[in-house]
């Protein structure tokens, strides 16, 4: 197996570690010098790419790649890798099994705290959501037209290591917004690697949502890393009166209820199936910075 990951960045790297064990050769790309000495580091293959070219030294390494895992999110101008290889991946890749696309839950909008599953049609809410149903689409056309089995993976909100609501807490940054009903899934950084490596290993394609069993507000979480931290979490927020970036108030215009019970029929097990035991492991394995 030879493994690369078009943008390995945080969920890249995850999925790098759950394939260590079984991937003769790892190549990950990142846009900065920096990050791609660490993955270096990390024992992955690295190598710059910024969207715009492929370098005739990254061609050359993943001429033997056999599953690919495209995690860069598209743009205005579609896939980056779609534009620049078009639909022919056997043409870089010609002995590629598996590809899995990282998407997201923000393709099926809002649908007012229902529960949702993979048989539910989409409903992008914002443009970038747009252009991942559209990403999703190519992928899986790609997949067919070249009798290659496409997964694509919709993520919840992520957190884990370096990433979560102690983080926050410490820098301050945290804040316990109060919206009537809403709701969010999440999902740990090391199931997001799991899942796909689960995925990759039965072949499997398809649209699977990768996310954790409870969704639950996101002021429940704040309160409950306070009460592990042994502090106390920063005072409610009316969601309406809070000043937020467009971005993040984006974020409360969707309220849905993501359901995994797909993946979880095939046999998958999750490891960390919801935020409490999760984030007490966190805590208490002391790797909550990373």
């Amino acid at each position: 197996m030879n493994l690369t990951i078009f943008g390995c960045g945080y969920s890249g790297t995850a999925i790098a570690k759950a394939f260590a064990d079984s991937a003769d050769h790892i190549v990950g790309t990142t846009r900065s010098p920096d990050k791609a000495a660490v993955l270096e580091r990390d024992g992955i293959r690295a190598f710059v790419f910024d969207g715009a070219e492929i370098s005739d030294a990254l061609r050359a390494d993943i001429k033997e790649t056999t599953h690919l895992v495209q995690s860069i999110a598209p743009g205005k101008d579609s896939d980056p890798l779609i534009r620049l290889v078009g639909s022919d991946m056997r043409a870089l890749m010609p002995k590629l099994e598996w590809i899995g696309y990282l998407s997201t839950i923000g393709v099926y909008g809002d649908h007012k705290g229902a529960w949702v599953d993979e048989t539910v049609s989409v409903h992008p809410v914002s443009a970038r959501s747009v252009e991942r149903v559209e990403a999703e689409e190519n992928w899986l056309s790609i997949g067919e037209a070249n009798s290659i089995p496409v997964a694509v993976l919709r993520l919840s909100g992520i957190y884990g290591p370096g990433r979560n609501a102690f983080c926050n807490l410490e820098r301050g940054t945290a804040r316990r917004l109060i919206k009537k009903d809403q709701v969010f899934n999440r999902i740990r950084v090391e199931d997001i690697g799991a899942a796909t490596r689960f995925l990759s290993d039965r072949g499997l394609g398809g649209i699977y949502n990768v996310t954790d069993d409870e969704p639950r507000a996101p002021q429940d979480i704040i309160v409950e890393a306070a009460r592990l931290m042994g502090i106390e979490p920063p005072p409610e927020q009316p969601f309406e009166t809070a000043e937020l970036t467009p971005m993040a108030r984006s974020f409360y215009g969707e309220n849905k209820r993501v359901s995994n019970a797909k993946l979880r029929s095939l046999g998958f097990a999750f490891r960390f199936p919801e935020y409490r035991m999760s984030l007490s492991e966190l805590w208490s394995s002391g790797r909550w910075r990373g």
